[in-house]
């Protein structure tokens, strides 16, 4: 009984070739250790030069707290100076968590401490990347991104633990109706079988991060992450080809977003326990069928 994990593949260096054959057309995960040591930010990217870049601004805090049924999807729960979260993410554990935070209005010079891996791959989405940073023990719930890119995140300053799933395996992890993320009632790290038997066999891909390492999502991949020390990591995020994929992202982002906001204000509680009782019956009628098989 349990999650059938295995080990992710690592690579110290990866040719275009190599990558597009092994995993972008395959859209498997990997991890390349030495993509990122190039890059300015290997060496500069520490607590107190992203204090002195990004200065002391204010920022939205999140926490691993259970969503409000009537709120948004990742609706901050506190606010607080950026140098005094750096300083709290340093001194001690902490669940709070900064989510897409676009740091390069508050410090352009960061602009010059990253390379985009165009020589990998085509596509890339953002002038400006998000950067994320949690504390010791704080966790990112499991969920896969709402616009479908295939994601190059790299970490700094701490170890990460990730597990990762394929897009086929959503109904055996619970996923919520016009949702992107599961049902928010188990631990995917410690899962309780009994209670929540459909996961029971769902296999995945296990990985630990460490400073400089950079792991390759391909699109629609499921990702629950843990830091293991405080740390932060920087997302640069890529389209697929496929028109199909491009289609899921617009209809994930113009329509299933906006219905599922209008339900969450208009029927708050009631439309959430709906959604998490559709998310048990789905999950269990896809145990029952062995789906995916």
């Amino acid at each position: 009984m349990g999650l059938k994990l295995k080990p992710i593949d690592v690579v110290e260096n990866i040719t275009k070739e190599e990558f597009t054959e092994k995993y972008l057309k395959t859209r498997q995960p990997v991890v390349i250790k030495n993509m990122s040591k190039n890059w300015p930010a290997y060496k500069k990217w520490t607590f107190d030069y992203m204090k002195e870049a990004v200065g002391d601004i204010t920022l939205p805090l999140y926490d691993s707290s259970k969503a409000d049924p009537a709120a948004p999807i990742n609706a901050p729960v506190t606010t607080m100076k950026f140098s005094d979260y750096i300083d709290l993410i340093e001194r001690e554990p902490t669940d709070l968590r900064i989510f897409f935070f676009d740091p390069i209005k508050h410090a352009p010079k960061l602009l010059d401490d990253y390379v985009f891996p165009k020589d990998l791959m085509g596509g890339f989405l953002d002038k400006y990347p998000s950067l994320f940073f949690g504390g010791k023990g704080s966790e990112t719930f499991l969920h896969f991104d709402i616009d479908m890119p295939h994601i190059f995140h790299t970490h700094f300053n701490g170890r990460k633990h990730v597990l990762l799933f394929e897009y086929k395996w959503k109904e055996r992890l619970y996923k919520l109706p016009f949702a992107t993320y599961s049902l928010e009632d188990y631990s995917i790290e410690h899962p309780d079988f009994d209670k929540f038997p459909a996961l029971d066999g769902v296999e995945g891909i296990e990985c630990f991060l460490e400073h400089g390492d950079t792991l390759f999502m391909p699109t629609g991949w499921w990702h629950w992450m843990k830091y293991l020390d405080g740390s932060f990591s920087i997302s640069l995020r890529a389209w697929d080809k496929s028109w199909a994929v491009k289609t899921h992202s617009l209809w994930n982002l113009v329509v299933q977003r906006n219905f599922d906001n209008f339900m969450k204000k208009n029927f708050k509680g009631k439309y959430m326990d709906w959604k998490e009782k559709e998310a048990v019956k789905r999950a269990e009628y896809a145990l029952k069928i062995k789906k995916p098989s």
